[in-house]
């Protein structure tokens, strides 16, 4: 399963977005407002629940700077990744986009769609809001 977000637009350099996204304590203020728990695990590893869902733990698996950032589930029983994707505009204007993807079965598939695409639009509609 492959899930993009909107492609968003940030007043800030390539350099600027990837320092911020790079340690992921910031990623609590990117979470929605229906987030339970939020623990910063250790410096590349942080915890997050919302509201009704289990608790994922996602981990640092590749850092590009300043273009990339992959996070991926660390262990339990689903396998995903998160990808950042940072894109300059201009010297002062970065684009960023999140892709999500998983293997997951299709009827797991079916259910999470829509949450998900939900949930990582909300991450990158927030990162405007907080650099």
């Amino acid at each position: 399963m492959n899930l993009e977000s909107p492609k968003i637009s940030v007043s800030k350099s390539p350099e600027d977005v990837f320092n911020f996204l790079a340690d992921i304590k910031n990623f609590e203020y990117l979470m929605p407002e229906n987030i339970s728990k939020f623990e910063v695990l250790s410096e590349d590893k942080f915890l997050f629940a919302l509201k009704g869902m289990p608790e994922i733990v996602l981990k640092k698996k590749e850092v590009i700077p300043p273009n990339k950032i992959v996070l991926g589930a660390a262990g339990g029983k689903l396998d995903f990744s998160l990808i950042v994707n940072i894109t300059q505009v201009d010297a002062t204007t970065s684009k960023v986009k999140l892709d999500f993807t998983g293997d997951f079965n299709p009827m797991m598939a079916m259910m999470i769609k829509g949450p998900i695409s939900k949930f990582i639009e909300t991450l990158v509609t927030s990162i405007p809001k907080s650099i």
